[in-house]
């Protein structure tokens, strides 16, 4: 993991959140959220960079660092570890930025950690994003501790077209609302770094892949639940507005991650493994 100073972590999403209990290991989404993308050399992946991380989180577990960050790795598209980290405000960040800096001896271990990595990883890049509730589906709490995977929706919005971006989110979100209980995601807009203006992700959090299955088995619902007209318009919207859209699959690697204590406590055979 490159520290971008200091601790990352995807938390969809949802990481690192304020306010949630030591017991309860639900939260709501953060405000801010950086990603960092490491892209892994052939060969360079599984228990060797398993290993290499492994440094990083000893060195935040032994400074007491209070930002946690959940890691995750590829399990579509090309080879890479994300590593997701989340602030209540990009002044959140910068005073934890400030509280790495100011430790030397967390900021010496995490140097000598980088160079390790380094020799595992053919590029990197690192992004931040604001939370866009008014374009999240049942996203108020978020069950990290009991999650394994990530679907992770990435839109690319033409210039100009934002508009009936949010139009075309928002009639998505009217018809799950009616087609499934469960159907939720949380989605953030790029602010900083190399993927931005006008891109989006959206994170769905999974405990079992047999969730796909189930939204799969909702289309049809989806469809049922808008009328002739908005079905129309949906199709309007998606041909009018969107530039790209892509959806992969991450799933979580407790072994690269700093986990939050409600985490652990909610699963320590997956959290804390041995």
């Amino acid at each position: 993991m490159n520290v971008v100073r200091p601790s990352v972590a995807l938390c969809l999403l949802l990481c690192g959140v304020v306010g949630a209990s030591a017991q309860d290991p639900t939260m709501a989404p953060p405000k801010v959220l950086v990603i960092q993308r490491e892209w892994v050399k052939p060969g360079k992946g599984g228990s060797l960079h398993e290993k290499s991380e492994s440094a990083f989180v000893q060195a935040m577990a032994a400074a007491k660092e209070p930002n946690h960050y959940l890691a995750a790795t590829s399990l579509s598209g090309y080879s890479r570890a994300l590593f997701f980290v989340g602030y209540d405000s990009f002044a959140a960040w910068e005073k934890d930025n400030q509280s790495v800096d100011a430790n030397p001896t967390l900021s010496a271990a995490l140097d000598s950690a980088m160079v390790a990595d380094g020799d595992l990883l053919s590029g990197y890049d690192a992004s931040a994003w604001a939370l866009r509730p008014d374009l999240s589906l049942r996203s108020a709490s978020v069950d990290i501790g009991h999650s394994r995977y990530f679907e992770i929706n990435r839109f690319v919005v033409k210039p100009g077209h934002e508009k009936e971006w949010e139009e075309l989110v928002k009639l998505y979100m009217k018809g799950y609302e009616k087609a499934s209980p469960v159907a939720h995601w949380t989605t953030f807009e790029s602010i900083y770094g190399a993927d931005n203006g006008g891109v989006f992700i959206a994170f769905t959090p999974m405990k079992s892949l047999s969730e796909v299955d189930g939204a799969m088995a909702d289309g049809p619902k989806f469809e049922a639940a808008l009328s002739a007209a908005e079905l129309t318009k949906l199709r309007e919207l998606n041909a009018s507005c969107l530039q790209s859209a892509q959806t992969n699959l991450v799933q979580f690697s407790p072994k690269m991650s700093y986990p939050r204590d409600e985490w652990v406590k909610a699963d320590p055979a997956y959290w804390a493994p041995k």
